[in-house]
C-alpha cells in the first residue's frame, strides 16, 4: 500500500490534448450562456410584452412591489422547462455515454442545443419558445453528462481537478458573456431577445466541431471492447509511449466493469451507496446555496434594489466577472489545497455574505421605493463576495468530485444521477425562486444561509478527500479508508485479490 501511494503514471501535457481539454469544455459554455441569457432576457419589455404581457403589465405599475413584480408561474417555466428536460435527458445520456462513447455523446449534445437555439430565437408563439427551452435542455442534459466525465477520463491525477474544473470555469465566461450581450441587446427594439437567444448556437457549434477533433477517451474504448484504440488513445493523450501501467488499471477496472450488466442495480447495492450519496448531495447543496438564484435573476434581483434596467444588468455583468476570475483561483488550488478545504472555506464565506444581504435588505429595502446608493453598492459587494466563494469551491466540485468517486461500472450511471439531481434542484429553484422572493422577501437569503450551514457540516464529517489519487484507485484508497464509509466495503474483497 505505502508504495502504490506513490504511483505517478508518466504523461506530458501536449498541444493536442490542451486542445482536447478546451474544445470539450465548451460544453460548459454552452450551460453557463444559457444560464445567463435566461434571467436578462426575461427581464426585457419586448420580450415580455410578446409572451408575458401580464407581467409587463405589473412591471409598469408605479408603486410595484418591488418582491413581487416577476412573480409569474409562466414566466418561471420559461426559464425552468430547460431543467425538467435536462434531467430527464441525463439518464439517455447515461446509456448513449456507456454504449456510444462520451464523444459521440458531445456531438449529440451540441446538435440538440443548436436546434433549441434556432426555434428559440424565431418564436412567435409561447409553445414554440418553451419547445425551444425543452431542446435547450436535452442539449444540456447530454452535455452536463458527457463533458465532466471526458474532462476526468483524460486528465493525468495529479492535474484531475484542474482539468476538470475547465467545465466550470467555461460555465462562468458563458454567464459573463451572456450578460454583456443582454446589456448589447436590452436596447434593440423589438428584436433584442432573439439575438441574445438566438447566440446561443455559437458555443454550441463550436462543441459539435470540437467533437470531431477531440479523441474518445481510453476508459470508454476499453470498456467497449476496443483495447487496441484505447491504448493508442492513451498515448495520444498522455504524450509519450510507455503507457502500460496505466493502460493495465484501466483494463482491469473495465474487465471488473463488464461484469456488471446492470450498471443502476449495481448501485444501490451496499458498496454503491457511499459515492451515490455524495454524488447526490453535492449537487443537491450546490443550487440550495442558492448561486443559480442570485445568476438567473441577477438583473431582477438589481432592479429590486432600485437599480435601473441597464444599471441592474451593468451589476451582472460585474458579478459575471468575478465569478470568471474566481474560478481560476480553483484551477490553481484545487490540486494543491485540495477539495474539502476550499468547499469548507467557501461555507463560512457564503455564509455570512448571504447572512448581511439578507439583514441589509430586511432593515432597508421596504415593499416599494429602492435602497440608497451607498447600501445598493455594499449589498453589490456582497453578491461578488458571495460568488467569489462559490466560484471557487461549490461551483468546480460540484462537478469534479461526483464524476470521480465512481468506479468504471457506475461511473455513467453515478454521473446520470448527479446530473439528474443538479436539474431537478435547479428547476426547484428556477420554479420557485420568485414566488419565494415575493412571499419570503429578504428571508429567502436566511433560508439560503441555513442550507450552507448544512453543507458545512455534510462535508466536514462525509466528504472524502481525493486530490492526486488515480481515478480507478478511488474505491481502495478513498473509501476504504474513510472513518465512515469503510463499513459499507467490511463484506468486499480488497481488488488486488480479486485479480490475483
Amino acid at each position: 500500500m505505502a508504495s502504490e501511494e506513490q504511483i505517478v503514471f508518466k504523461s506530458k501535457v501536449t498541444s493536442y490534448v490542451m486542445a482536447c481539454w478546451i474544445l470539450a469544455a465548451f460544453g460548459g459554455l454552452m450551460f453557463g450562456y444559457d444560464i445567463g441569457i435566461s434571467g436578462g432576457v426575461s427581464g426585457m419589455d419586448d420580450f415580455l410584452i410578446k409572451f408575458f404581457p401580464k407581467v409587463h403589465e405589473r412591471k409598469m405599475h408605479a408603486n410595484e412591489n418591488n418582491y413581487c413584480k416577476y412573480d409569474d408561474q409562466l414566466l418561471q417555466l420559461f426559464t425552468s422547462s430547460l431543467y425538467l428536460a435536462a434531467l430527464v435527458a441525463s439518464f439517455f445520456a447515461s446509456r448513449a455515454c456507456t454504449v456510444l462513447g462520451r464523444k459521440l455523446t458531445i456531438l449529440m449534445a451540441s446538435s440538440f442545443f443548436i436546434l433549441g437555439a434556432a426555434f428559440s430565437a424565431a418564436a412567435n408563439a409561447l409553445w414554440v419558445l418553451i419547445l425551444g427551452r425543452i431542446l435547450f435542455g436535452i442539449g444540456v442534459g447530454f452535455g452536463n453528462e458527457a463533458v465532466p466525465l471526458f474532462l476526468t477520463e483524460v486528465a493525468p491525477a495529479q492535474h484531475r481537478g484542474a482539468v476538470n474544473i475547465l467545465f466550470q470555469l467555461f460555465v462562468t465566461i458563458g454567464i459573463f458573456i451572456a450578460n454583456l450581450i443582454n446589456y448589447g441587446t436590452s436596447t434593440v427594439h423589438p428584436h433584442g431577445w432573439r439575438i441574445s437567444l438566438g447566440l446561443a448556437a455559437i458555443p454550441a457549434i463550436i462543441l459539435l466541431l470540437g467533437s470531431l477533433v477531440i479523441t474518445e477517451t481510453p476508459s470508454s474504448l476499453v470498456e467497449r471492447g476496443q483495447e487496441d484504440k484505447g491504448k493508442s488513445a492513451l498515448k495520444r493523450i498522455r504524450g509519450v509511449d510507455d503507457v502500460d501501467a496505466e493502460f493495465q488499471q484501466i483494463v482491469v477496472a473495465c474487465e471488473q466493469a463488464r461484469q456488471v450488466k446492470k450498471p443502476f442495480q449495481k448501485l444501490f447495492k451496499r458498496s454503491g451507496i457511499p459515492p451515490l450519496t455524495i454524488a447526490i448531495f453535492i449537487q443537491i447543496f450546490q443550487q440550495f446555496t442558492g448561486i443559480n438564484a442570485i445568476m438567473f435573476y441577477a438583473p431582477v434581483l438589481f432592479q429590486t434594489l432600485g437599480f435601473k434596467t441597464d444599471a441592474s444588468l451593468l451589476s451582472s455583468v460585474i458579478t459575471g466577472l468575478v465569478n470568471v476570475g474566481s474560478t481560476f483561483v480553483s484551477i490553481y488550488a484545487v490540486d494543491k489545497i485540495g477539495r474539502r478545504k476550499l468547499l469548507l472555506e467557501a461555507c463560512v464565506q457564503m455564509l455570512i455574505s448571504q447572512i448581511a444581504i439578507g439583514s441589509i435588505l430586511q432593515i432597508h429595502l421596504k415593499e416599494t421605493g429602492s435602497l440608497d446608493k451607498g447600501l445598493a453598492a455594499v449589498v453589490v459587494f456582497l453578491v461578488c463576495t458571495y460568488v467569489m466563494g462559490f466560484a471557487w469551491s461549490w461551483g468546480p466540485m460540484g462537478w469534479l468530485i461526483p464524476s470521480e468517486i465512481f468506479p468504471v461500472e457506475t461511473r455513467t450511471a453515478g454521473f446520470a444521477f448527479a446530473v439528474s439531481s443538479n436539474m431537478l434542484c435547479t428547476f426547484i429553484i428556477a420554479q420557485a425562486f420568485l414566488s419565494m422572493l415575493c412571499h419570503m422577501r429578504s428571508f429567502i437569503f436566511f433560508f439560503f444561509s441555513a442550507w450552507i450551514l448544512v453543507m458545512g457540516i455534510f462535508v466536514l464529517f462525509l466528504v472524502p478527500e481525493t486530490k492526486g489519487v488515480p481515478i480507478d484507485l478511488v474505491e481502495e484508497r478513498v473509501w476504504k479508508q474513510h472513518p465512515v464509509w469503510k463499513k459499507f466495503f467490511d463484506d468486499e474483497k480488497p481488488k488486488s485479490l480479486e485479480m490475483a
